[in-house]
């Protein structure tokens, strides 16, 4: 049975001026944000294909035009991706083109033809204040931090801290990580239910310590750029905080502004 067509939102949010105002919600956002809680539900998972604009339009008693719509804002924001003659898919990391759209950093000279992976260390630990507050978790909580060094030409560019919501992941080991070929998005996708559909970046300029010189190959206090990123899954939850260090030398972080 399809549902009832949706009616805009009049709202009257409270302003300080003690004057009200009615918000409206575009039709098509409110279809986009049922979309969402599917996604979130996981109804679609990532990698399949979702229903037919036609079928949406249906099940939500709307035009055919509102949802594609709704489907196109979601596409820009690669929550879902649109194939020719096949259809519209939930977006994956796991796919070629999605493998590295949270990693930006690019060599000087030719196309970088992928970053090899090298695991330090995986391990169980209570989450200090300082990670639990950037997670929304307690302090002293599980979670699961993941050390790493990404490699260009054998050569380590990338040395990677990433720090994981245990009660999300469990069973998260070094077996498993090594096991994976792909992104750990991926894995983190297919094995745990957690995808990771937007991040933002705190970027500054670091001197490397004697720790970090060693396992980057580089002098003591050589410049690098860390790149602190915490992503979030659907709901606005954040479920990673990752602090990658970079080696500039011979790459550069991109970034492309629309």
């Amino acid at each position: 049975m399809p549902a009832q067509p949706l009616a805009p939102s009049t709202d009257m949010p409270e302003r300080g001026d003690g004057a009200g105002a009615p918000s409206f919600s575009p039709l098509y956002r409110q279809i986009k944000g049922l979309i969402i809680t599917r996604l979130q539900a996981g109804e679609w998972k990532a990698g399949e294909s979702i229903p037919s604009e036609m079928e949406l339009a249906q099940r939500f008693g709307v035009s055919q035009g509102t949802v594609r719509k709704a489907v196109d804002e979601l596409a820009a924001e690669n929550l879902l991706v649109r194939r020719q003659g096949k259809g519209t898919f939930v977006a994956t990391h796991a796919e070629q083109q999605q493998q590295y759209r949270f990693l930006r950093l690019m060599p000087d000279e030719g196309q970088e033809a992928g970053l090899g992976r090298q695991l330090l260390d995986c391990r169980r630990q209570r989450a200090p204040a300082w990670i639990a507050k950037a997670l929304q978790m307690r302090s002293g909580d599980a979670m699961v931090e993941v050390r790493r060094l990404l490699h260009s030409k054998g050569r380590p560019v990338v040395l990677d801290d990433i720090w994981l919501p245990g009660q999300l992941f469990k069973g998260l080991t070094t077996e498993r990580l090594n096991q994976h070929r792909g992104p750990f998005y991926g894995l983190f996708e297919t094995e745990f239910g957690v995808q990771m559909i937007r991040a933002q970046e705190k970027i500054r300029a670091v001197l490397a310590d004697a720790e970090t010189a060693a396992l980057l190959q580089v002098e003591i206090g050589a410049p690098l750029l860390s790149v602190e990123r915490l992503s979030f899954t659907y709901g606005d939850k954040p479920v990673e905080l990752r602090r990658g260090l970079y080696n500039t030398s011979t790459h550069f972080y991109r970034n492309d502004l629309n």
